[in-house]
């Protein structure tokens, strides 16, 4: 997504489910692959100063749920950390929750909608 096209899409729709941001399985360490897609989440944020988002985690459902609730928290605190601290985006702006494998978006019997369900959402406040 463009700067432009993410900031109409939590415009219009309050939230976008992002899956260029990566990370390596079981962990929550934000992937240098992922560099890209969090500056277009930066600039989105610098371009509207009054804009706050929730970051929100979500995995498939492969593993233990508790496991998986904790791992998509984790993510979703690193995705704000990275924000804050690579982009310098104000701290106060950014909230971060997990839901694990509570809210998929396709069926976790493939590995297509697996990979669909393991995303970063943003959720416009």
């Amino acid at each position: 997504l463009s700067v432009s096209e993410l900031a109409r899409a939590l415009k219009e729709k309050g939230s976008v489910a992002l899956h260029g941001i990566l990370f390596d399985t079981g962990k929550s360490t934000v992937k240098p692959e992922s560099a890209e897609t969090l500056k277009t989440v930066a600039d989105v944020l610098k371009a509207d100063p009054a804009l706050m988002l929730e970051i929100q985690g979500h995995t498939d459902n492969v593993g233990a749920k508790a496991a998986n609730l904790r791992l998509s928290q984790e993510r979703a605190a690193a995705v704000q950390a990275y924000l804050v601290q690579t982009h310098g985006i104000a701290a106060a702006r950014l909230t971060s929750a997990g839901f694990g494998d509570t809210r998929p978006v396709a069926d976790n019997a493939t590995e297509q909608g697996r990979a669909q369900n393991r995303r970063v959402e943003l959720v416009r406040k």
